[in-house]
């Protein structure tokens, strides 16, 4: 995913203010950050910001949600009146912040483990979309 924000540095520090990442590489007008196993590249740009996108936006999946929605309260950002949890970056990129447990697809084992993430469990309405489309982790779904 690319998103185009106004100031490198100012995208870092924003994004590194809600969320744990590793810088995988950066130039004078572009950066490359990988949060879990999920991929953004920031591209500084004249026009990031000029307007607020209401209608397209990203969604990052995170193992916990109240903890991001607990830095959005103490960094005084607001929430869009949507459901779940949602927010504009200050470039107006349109963020969607969505936890592992109430999304339908699921991580291979190694690929949570890789990242530390083993106790990681599915909502009951979660597993019930895996089990629909056969893709829950076992046949009764737990």
């Amino acid at each position: 995913m690319a998103l185009e924000v106004g100031d490198i540095d100012e995208a870092l520090a924003f994004y590194d203010s809600l969320f744990a990442f590793e810088l995988r590489g950066r130039g004078d007008t572009k950066a490359f950050i990988d949060m879990g196993d999920q991929f953004i590249a920031l591209a500084e740009t004249e026009a990031a910001g000029d307007t607020t996108d209401d209608a397209r936006h990203f969604g990052l999946v995170v193992d916990d949600a109240a903890t991001v929605e607990r830095r959005l309260e103490a960094l005084e950002i607001d929430q869009l009146d949507a459901p779940g949890l949602e927010f504009h970056d200050p470039w107006g990129n349109r963020v969607q912040i969505v936890d592992y447990e109430e999304i339908q697809f699921t991580k291979v084992d190694h690929v949570l483990e890789g990242m530390g993430l083993t106790d990681l469990e599915k909502t009951d309405d979660a597993l019930e979309e895996l089990r629909e489309k056969g893709l829950a982790p076992d046949s009764s779904g737990e």
